[in-house]
């Protein structure tokens, strides 16, 4: 593993793994097929050796990609998929089989949820857990439990999860620890710091990180030991067991179920996860100043954010990320304040779904991504109708703040 820092290693990747004609980026590959000299050498393509035969299974500018994801998360190796909801489905359709058991975090962005009711009909079981406290992921624990899932940083909530003690007890009882690693990011959180045997992180969000591709992908940390998963088809389990499990869900995942990202979305993430860290350094400073300030407004409910005191997992958010907080906040307005209305206001706030954008992005909660749990649900999970969830960029913090005063003092 390289001794260069996080930026120098990703803006390096590309030239250092030996680049056409010299170009710092890998070029383009567009080319959905791959032509042999010789067919002894396409037959040992299929057979396993590196190479390329079909797009659907990875191209050159595809295979850049996922060389600078791995060593974001230093692991031993990725696989890069259409979006990050495809790489959790390979992960979780290749991986798991009727009768097994899977322990999840209760805080989890809510198409994750919905997959795993997929895999509920079909006959996976899945347990939803409190996953702040280990405690009860461990109550949890069944004979036929295969998977523990956790989000390093839960959307809307905020919520961190108990990372490295989730990471050790998967150590010691030898189960499979996945992490969903996209809010956190590998730069302020590794998969592998927290003993996580695989790492999803969604390259549409941060790394990404200017809203122009979607994609995804899935490393392993080299940390998990696939001799001991019941779950790998008998054809893969040849040669080094550390590759067993990625080839799975390559095979799987690509191969079978088609979940390909392009090599024009992977060349324009490659190119946004150069600045990774000067972006997501600016969107956390920003994060955080908004947070206080809006804490203390008159006219503001609640803001949730792990960066203040009274987060419930401030001092654990504070230990596992570095001193940063991530860059997703919830935000309760008064009552007294016409959500609608003052949303409408905003002019440098942009109204929009997304994540992990260079610009700040705001929408209403209840009436969005939670409205189809039903207003009893909403209220169980703290949500009101007056709850904003804001992704903070990288603008100028004064111009964040003074449009959403100019957007308040209307109302």
């Amino acid at each position: 593993m390289s001794t260069n820092g996080f930026t120098t290693d990703i803006l390096h990747s590309d030239r250092r793994l030996g680049s056409e004609s010299g170009a710092v980026h890998k070029p383009l590959h567009p080319s959905a097929q791959y032509a042999f000299e010789r067919v002894e050498d396409l037959v040992a393509v299929f057979q396993g050796r590196p190479g390329f035969s079909y797009a659907r299974q990875g191209t050159p500018t595809t295979a850049a990609l996922e060389a600078k994801i791995t060593r974001m998360e230093e692991g031993t190796g990725s696989v890069t998929f259409a979006t990050g909801m495809a790489a959790l489905a390979a992960v979780f359709l290749t991986l798991l089989k009727k009768g097994d058991h899977l322990i999840s975090s209760q805080y989890i962005f809510g198409n994750t949820n919905s997959l795993l009711g997929t895999l509920q009909n079909l006959g996976v079981e899945v347990t939803l857990v409190d996953a702040t406290d280990l405690e009860q992921v461990k109550a949890a624990r069944r004979p036929e439990t295969r998977m523990v899932f956790v989000e390093s940083l839960s959307n809307p909530g905020t919520q961190v999860c108990d990372l490295d003690g989730i990471g050790q007890w998967c150590e010691d009882e030898n189960l499979l620890y996945v992490l969903d690693n996209t809010l956190s990011t590998p730069w302020l959180c590794k998969g592998k710091s927290v003993k996580a045997g695989l790492v999803v992180n969604s390259l549409s969000k941060h790394i990404g990180g200017h809203a122009n591709a979607l994609g995804g992908a899935v490393t392993d940390t080299g940390l998990f030991d696939w001799s001991s998963f019941p779950n790998i088809n008998e054809v893969y389990r040849s040669g080094n067991p550390a590759g067993w499990g990625l080839t799975q869900i390559k095979k799987k995942g690509l191969r079978d179920m088609g979940a390909t990202l392009s090599s024009d979305a992977a060349h324009r993430i490659a190119v946004g996860a150069e600045t990774l860290a000067l972006r997501m350094g600016k969107a956390c400073d920003n994060a955080l100043a908004m947070a206080q300030l809006l804490s203390k407004h008159p006219r503001v409910a609640r803001v949730t954010y792990p960066g203040l005191p009274e987060h419930p997992q401030h001092e654990r958010a504070k230990r596992l990320f570095g001193g940063r907080f991530g860059a997703l906040m919830a935000v309760e307005l008064d009552d007294s304040v016409d959500l609608f209305a003052f949303m409408n206001k905003l002019k440098v706030f942009v109204l929009a779904t997304h994540l992990g954008d260079n610009r700040t992005l705001v929408l209403p909660v209840a009436h969005t991504i939670y409205y189809e749990m039903g207003p009893v649900l909403r209220a169980q999970m703290g949500i009101s109708d007056n709850q904003l969830r804001i992704s903070v960029g990288t603008e100028e913090i004064q111009d964040l703040i003074a449009d959403f005063e100019q957007a308040l003092s209307g109302e």
